[in-house]
């Protein structure tokens, strides 16, 4: 029997995601595999709540601590396995993060292909395996997925004070302020590079995708031990059209208002203080920002390869 833990969060994503999380323990216990898993579930009270807990199920030596919620829930949960597991120093023994995505965009959990009908989600857990992946660290703050500056750190401060969730909400959000935004100049050094762009955003990418399939760096890769650094061209509102078709079809990177850099660890310098977000929740951040990606760093649960 290996103990795995269920973080939920019972405020993340729409009220229809909500409402199905109150049936979600039920649905645990009747699908999760009753001689592989011994399950513990609990839901958070406040902010922060999901890293503390999770904190203690890595101490505890749980196998598993899956995190019911959006990329928000999943990055918390990952803050405290990481800290619980400490540097992966015990390797295959580290506590594996496992997903249920009920959020609004599960960018992380779509890279992994993890399903996102609750249902089909814990099946998965009853097939899966543990596989080591990399996370990533801006000023010391962990993101399993994105983190960036620009417009889109704009849309994710504004999306985080609505009180709607879901892709339309994010749509307008995007409408409303893209015309008024004005790109910086950034300084990017480090690892090899000396670059300086004047850009409409700049996303560094451990995973591949903000969420909702929008996949804003197509070649990522969780396991590689870089990140891939995607710079907009400060004219991206001439192609937005094109833009936003390669978005969802996985070709952004194509485009020629888009350039791309691979780097293990470098220094963002920005002209002054601006919106940053880490996992698309907008982040209190210093003028320049030091990024750099752990390889290896925690253990997600996957689909059984074999």
């Amino acid at each position: 029997m290996k103990n795995i833990a269920f973080i939920i969060n019972p405020v993340s994503g729409s009220k229809e995601t909500q409402n199905a999380k109150r049936k979600l323990p039920k649905l645990i216990m009747q699908t999760l595999d009753a001689e592989q898993w011994l399950p513990n579930i609990v839901f958070t009270e406040r902010p922060g709540h999901a890293t503390e807990m999770a904190y203690q199920f890595a101490r505890m030596g749980f196998d598993a601590v899956v995190a019911v919620g959006g990329d928000g829930t999943v990055n918390e949960v990952a803050r405290g396995l990481v800290k619980g597991n400490g540097r992966m120093a015990n390797g295959e023994r580290a506590t594996a993060l496992g997903i249920i995505p009920m959020g609004s965009g599960n960018g992380f959990a779509r890279h992994l292909n993890i399903p996102i009908k609750p249902q089909k989600a814990l099946e998965m857990i009853n097939h899966s395996e543990p596989i080591s992946v990399d996370y990533g660290l801006a000023n010391g703050k962990l993101f399993v997925s994105t983190c960036g500056t620009g417009f889109d750190a704009v849309i994710a401060d504004h999306f985080a004070g609505s009180n709607k969730r879901g892709f339309a909400t994010y749509f307008q959000n995007i409408i409303k302020d893209v015309f008024s935004y004005h790109p910086q100049t950034y300084h990017i050094v480090g690892d090899g590079l000396d670059v300086t762009h004047k850009a409409f955003l700049i996303t560094f990418a451990n995973a591949n995708q903000w969420g909702y399939e929008a996949m804003i760096a197509p070649k990522a890769s969780l396991q590689d031990g870089k990140m891939d650094i995607m710079m907009m061209s400060s004219n991206a509102l001439l192609g937005s059209a094109s833009l936003a078709l390669r978005l969802f079809t996985g070709s952004i990177d194509d485009s020629h208002f888009m350039d791309t850099i691979r780097a293990k660890e470098v220094t963002l310098e920005r002209e002054e203080a601006a919106p940053f977000h880490i996992d698309g929740d907008p982040v209190e951040m210093e003028k320049d920002i030091h990024i750099k990606i752990v390889a290896d760093g925690m253990r997600v649960l996957v689909e059984k390869r074999f």
